[in-house]
């Protein structure tokens, strides 16, 4: 079994845990489409796609684990640990929690590789194929009421589209983002 079977093995079967902080739901509405925008942008930029393709399965494994407080540092951890485990390259396994470390927009880092970028930004990507998920935290953890809720979302998905770093991310999202305007904004 290749390492990246490995790995997407292993996050799916932490999802399905009862223990699971969101349950199998990040799985399928989250990390596969991430997965998808993540390896277009290493092919179209020229990054190491087995690094992002791990990294991109992984960055989230802190939050499944043990809640969302410092995911990026509790996911490098667990990824330090199982890419050992797996018996993963300690250079590329650096990278990839590196990648990890510095994936959340809300947190001030430094991102220096194209890899790290590429996570950050296919994590953004993501939002535009799941803002029903949206939608469910707005209702069910932040007791928005619908017009609230579609402010919400509308801000939130603003604010990560004029976050892209890559002209190249801007033109995949770009129709999704222009029926969200259509959609919600005001």
């Amino acid at each position: 079994m290749s390492i990246i079977e490995q790995v997407k093995n292993y996050v799916e079967s932490e999802c399905r845990k009862p223990g699971s902080h969101y349950g199998y739901e990040p799985f399928p509405y989250h990390l596969v489409p991430m997965v998808s925008y993540s390896l277009l942008l290493a092919d179209k930029l020229g990054a190491d796609k087995e690094v992002v393709e791990i990294a991109t399965w992984l960055h989230d494994i802190g939050a499944i684990v043990h809640g969302r407080d410092n995911h990026h540092i509790t996911g490098a951890e667990i990824a330090r640990e199982k890419l050992t485990e797996f018996g993963y390259p300690k250079a590329k396994t650096e990278l990839v929690c590196k990648c990890i470390l510095n994936h959340r927009g809300s947190v001030d880092n430094d991102r220096e590789s194209l890899e790290e970028k590429i996570v950050a930004e296919a994590d953004v990507l993501s939002n535009f194929d799941n803002i029903s998920g949206i939608f469910k935290a707005a209702f069910v953890y932040e007791g928005l009421s619908q017009g609230e809720a579609q402010k919400s979302a509308f801000d939130k998905l603003t604010r990560k589209y004029n976050k892209l770093h890559f002209e190249e991310s801007k033109e995949i999202i770009r129709p999704k983002y222009e029926a969200v305007k259509l959609l919600f904004g005001s």
